[in-house]
């Protein structure tokens, strides 16, 4: 039985793009910042891999070795874009060529906060570009005053509603977000809605883990879809089942944190089936990435590393399994937004060549092609494969 098993460590970028300057992204390298910046950071296991022989600047700081056990590379998003949606479409096969509308300089146009307002009836706060931690600080008090919902938005195409869950129930909550999908389309069509429920007292508000994300449908054939039509098992862990608007999934586990992300993993790992097991493990980014916290981002990044053992006790014999992520988030750097960079590629199986250098992928499709092509899927994606360079 063939399986692919991919997981992503949400944002853990490996260094800038040729085009981050496009993106105001120039001097990000969110993995070799943070163990610049914090040098005890080790991640031997996934060194052990070939982490830290990926080509790129000082990236072997992360732990070059003479005997990697994986195959490893990185790769370029070609897709217009540097968020969730894009790079885990891209992965799975589709290259956004036109990006995400954002709406950062004057928040969303009125005849969208006229069509929201009137939709849920009631009026909003906010709708500014704005984090997600402070803007619940500033107008928190007056939401559980008035009821009204906070609407804002970032550097990235969404559409974000924050409600306290004593004033607004997570289930109506859903509905708004629900409301503003159907709403937010067209020249309007955020990538993704989101659901920002929190909790506490004026001067003392925090998020919670019923976040939920509304995502556009895939625009075109995916891995999972073509997987699927196949009768194979796709198992999605975390938000890949919001991401993908639940397209393609025979079972879905929506973790909310990466412990019990990387638990599930090894559960689902121990079984028998046939297909994919698709994991997002969402901490580095969502708490750590976002928030420029170098300390917390690095535990996180350690405590997967001393995980990656039990995963790879559970692969079956056919097994394949690839580790990189969606974009990257570096904390080192000013901006609390994504960032346009190389994400890693590490692949690793008993019928996997180890030491084999993968070089520089042109698109995160090849991802999906090389799945595609090792479970028979027979997708013709904009990619190549990197197949035949890895297997035995």
């Amino acid at each position: 039985m063939k399986r692919a098993i991919i997981v992503v460590l949400d944002s853990v970028g490996i260094g800038e793009l040729p085009d981050a300057k496009d993106f105001g992204d120039v001097g990000s390298n969110t993995l070799v910042n943070i163990k610049k910046v914090r040098p005890q950071t080790e991640l031997k296991n996934m060194s052990a891999l070939g982490l830290g022989n990926i080509q790129g600047e000082d990236i072997y700081l992360l732990g070059k070795t003479d005997a990697p056990q994986g195959a490893f590379g990185k790769m370029a998003e070609k897709s217009i874009g540097k968020d969730t949606t894009t790079g885990h479409w891209e992965m799975a096969g589709i290259i956004t060529a036109k990006p995400f509308p954002t709406f950062t300089k004057t928040g969303f146009p009125k005849e969208v906060m006229d069509a929201f307002e009137q939709a849920i009836g009631t009026k909003t706060l906010g709708n500014i570009a704005a984090s997600g931690t402070q803007i619940i600080q500033d107008l928190g008090a007056e939401h559980v005053k008035t009821g009204y919902p906070i609407v804002y938005t970032s550097a990235d195409s969404v559409f974000q509603i924050a409600a306290h869950e004593a004033v607004i129930s997570i289930e109506k909550l859903y509905e708004m977000c629900q409301k503003a999908r159907e709403i937010l389309t067209g020249e309007y069509g955020v990538a993704r809605v989101i659901a920002r429920p929190f909790v506490g007292e004026n001067g003392n508000y925090t998020r919670t883990k019923n976040r939920r994300d509304f995502s556009l449908p895939p625009t075109g054939t995916t891995i999972l879809d073509l997987a699927k039509e196949k009768g194979l098992n796709v198992t999605a862990v975390g938000k890949i089942e919001d991401i993908f608007e639940h397209r393609g999934i025979t079972r879905a586990d929506h973790t909310t944190n990466n412990n019990e992300g990387i638990e599930k993993t090894i559960f689902y790992a121990k079984e028998e089936f046939e297909g994919i097991l698709f994991t997002n493990l969402v901490d580095t980014d969502m708490i750590y990435g976002h928030r420029n916290d170098v300390e917390g981002y690095a535990g996180a990044l350690e405590y997967f590393d001393s995980k990656l053992p039990e995963i790879i006790a559970q692969m079956k014999d056919e097994d394949i399994l690839f580790i990189t992520a969606d974009h990257g988030c570096d904390p080192t750097t000013p901006s609390t937004d994504h960032s346009r960079e190389y994400v890693p590629l590490l692949v690793y199986g008993k019928k996997v060549k180890a030491g084999v250098d993968l070089g520089v992928r042109k698109s995160f499709a090849d991802l999906g092609q090389t799945i595609s092509d090792y479970l028979g899927l027979n997708a013709r994606f904009e990619a190549e494969s990197f197949l035949n360079e890895i297997l035995m």
